[in-house]
């Protein structure tokens, strides 16, 4: 899971993406395999993340490895960012800390589930969170159709009744679905009260602190192994901080909704992640889900998309296709955010 890139995240509209050259510095020559590139290239780091953060759990538990990645990140976006903290609204600071405690529960949250089933399929029933808003958004009739797709997926995955899946972990996975949607919400109301990743940075500050007892309560004094602060911030770096960078170079140059499809395909790549380092294989009726669950959320992306073209095309002739007013494009898997 992981967390937008910026202050600004993928839920709210991005603005048209820049021409490369006045974006980057760098002629565009690569066209949009560069962006496609980096936006799959934090896929990967998010997920293959999440899997280093499955070995270390039998060293601080799931809530240490979510104290560790919390901290870890929020130390560097802090000093990274160095917001500032004065000339804020308490408003402003309700939201951030509101931004910060869904944070960490998305993440306490999907940590747990992945402790109990599979990385692969824990994304894929975390998706279902913003496949929902993003359903629910639209109020389109064809997006019946993708909520359909999804349910057969979830249907699919469970075997009819989840026998095969411990139910506290499905739980717990679809807990922080809900978590990542209301993340989404809050992100995008901090990233229009604070600039660049100021509010960010906090929100990440307020989540390792609360997370803290919690972690210390689990792992106690294995938080201060080196070994387990070493391979914990490991988990920050892959699953936090390089996501985030690599996002906010592609989205410099790629239409919001082209990023909110690519993020549609975390469940894919966290199935592959986890089977290459944690030898989880899914079935073939498991693979079938995961593949039902993704073409959902594609298709709920595209047809948002849709809807919001012509409307921002007539009253914005100068906004690109892929800046949606109003539409969250971003109902879609960040990065990180998701929280994986």
């Amino acid at each position: 899971m992981t967390t937008p890139s910026t202050s600004q995240p993928t839920s709210t509209p991005v603005p048209a993406p820049l021409p490369t050259s006045a974006a980057t510095g760098v002629p565009g020559r690569l066209g949009a395999l560069g962006p496609v590139g980096l936006v799959l290239a934090g896929g990967i780091s998010v997920q293959f993340g999440g899997a280093l953060a499955v070995t270390l759990m039998p060293r601080a538990g799931a809530l240490g490895v979510v104290t560790l990645r919390l901290l870890a990140a929020a130390v560097v976006l802090l000093v990274v960012c160095r917001p500032r903290l004065r000339g804020h609204s308490r408003t402003d600071w309700g939201t951030v800390v509101v931004f910060g405690i869904t944070m960490g529960a998305m993440n306490g949250l999907f940590y747990e589930a992945v402790d109990r089933i599979p990385l692969g399929l824990a994304v894929t029933l975390e998706v279902l969170g913003p496949l929902a808003l993003s359903v629910l958004a639209s109020r389109r009739l064809i997006n019946a159709l993708w909520a359909g797709l999804a349910l057969g997926g979830v249907f699919l995955l469970g075997g009819g009744d989840f026998s095969g899946l411990d139910p506290v972990g499905v739980g717990l996975a679809l807990g922080a679905g809900a978590m990542w949607a209301t993340y989404i919400i809050f992100s995008a109301r901090t990233g229009r009260r604070f600039p660049q990743a100021d509010g960010l940075a906090l929100a990440m500050a307020v989540a390792a602190l609360l997370f803290l007892p919690l972690g210390i309560v689990d792992a106690g004094t294995k938080l201060l192994d080196p070994t387990t602060v070493a391979l914990g911030s490991s988990v920050a770096i892959l699953s936090s901080v390089l996501p985030y960078t690599l996002e906010l170079l592609a989205l410099r140059r790629l239409p919001a909704h082209t990023f909110a499809v690519l993020m549609s395909l975390e469940p894919a790549i966290a199935a592959m992640a986890g089977f290459l380092i944690l030898g989880q294989a899914l079935s073939a009726t498991q693979a079938a889900a995961v593949a039902l669950v993704i073409a959902a959320s594609i298709g709920a992306v595209r047809s948002q998309v849709g809807r919001g073209r012509r409307p921002a095309a007539a009253a914005q002739p100068g906004v690109a296709a892929g800046a949606q007013p109003g539409v969250p494009a971003g109902a879609q898997p960040d990065g990180n955010g998701s929280a994986s």
